[in-house]
């Protein structure tokens, strides 16, 4: 609205929920509102009807999951591809919200976008390489190198998917098949929240058994240790809602020392206190998401002191 110092829009689009927000010429947020996920097109109503409701945005920034495609200029920029989530194959996200809304929107994956967040605004500001890891429902990761978001192939339809990559599997162990539909036990089909839920029978916050938490900390043990040794971060920020559960970053560090069994020495720290400053869980709790959706929104509409990537 002319007059006024202009207001950014943030989307942290989630298979059970889209977080909707509106933030101030700085990123500051301003009001958030959370919106079931239903339908494509119940869904990305209620958002527009968030945003029409508000100061008219400059820009809008999404943070999604997917698979999605996230290069700028493809026909089908914007398109939720072949994810698992009923009624979401093949939906445009981007679209709708632009036409609805008149602005420009950025678009990027989920954990991109809570990277992004954190490394803006939380545990990773101020460092050059970072990475974000999210153990819920499902599994991904998300990085900066060198203070830019980390997309990969831009003219292939492949983002990163950290989430699939094979981990040790001991079947003696643990006989649980895993829960992926593409590939059975990769790191998504282990140690998600989902494959928790199908191989202990109830969800991951209800359980207290430790031997369950055990093996979670193992699987996220070996992951994070991949991702050190392939990215060499500064810090990684292991977020998402199994990761909040108290026992897990303790025994995932714990667990990381021996594996890394002492080399190099770095970036893996070698110590207990290093290790609790390595591995960590987000500042930015819950809003790490959303909040990297807005520092989207003012990449797209060129705010002053807006990230650069």
């Amino acid at each position: 609205m002319d007059g006024f110092p202009p207001v950014y829009g943030g989307i942290e689009a989630g298979g059970t929920k889209w977080v909707c927000a509106v933030a101030d010429a700085g990123g500051d947020v301003l009001a958030t509102e959370v919106i079931p996920t239903s339908t494509p097109e119940t869904t990305i109503r209620a958002a527009v009807r968030f945003f029409e409701d508000r100061q008219p945005i400059a820009a809008l920034g999404i943070g999604t999951f997917g698979p999605v495609d996230v290069r700028p200029g493809s026909p089908t920029y914007g398109h939720i591809l072949a994810t698992p989530k009923p009624g979401w194959a093949n939906v445009d996200v981007v679209s709708p919200l632009r036409a609805a809304l008149g602005v420009p929107v950025r678009l990027d994956t989920d954990v991109n976008a809570a990277a992004l967040g954190e490394w803006r605004r939380g545990a990773g500001a101020g460092l050059g390489t970072f990475a974000y890891m999210t153990v819920g429902t499902g599994v991904g990761v998300g990085a900066v190198v060198n203070d830019g978001l980390v997309h990969g192939l831009l003219h292939g339809l492949l983002h990163p998917e950290f989430g699939h990559i094979r981990v040790p599997h001991d079947p003696a162990r643990d006989p649980f098949a895993g829960s992926c539909p593409f590939h059975g036990d990769c790191l998504e089909g282990l140690a998600s929240g989902e494959a928790m839920r199908r191989r202990w029978g109830r969800p991951a916050e209800h359980l207290d058994d430790p031997s369950a938490w055990e093996l979670e900390a193992e699987y996220v043990a070996l992951a994070v240790l991949n991702l050190t040794y392939a990215l060499s971060p500064e810090r990684i920020v292991v977020g998402g809602g199994v990761a909040k559960h108290p026992a897990l970053l303790p025994a995932v560090r714990a667990r990381l020392l021996t594996l890394a069994a002492g080399y190099p020495g770095a970036p893996a720290p070698a110590g207990p206190a290093a290790m609790k400053e390595y591995v960590t869980g987000p500042s930015l709790g819950d809003h790490s998401g959303v909040i990297g959706a807005v520092e989207l929104a003012r990449a797209a509409g060129a705010a002053p002191d807006s990230p650069r990537f």
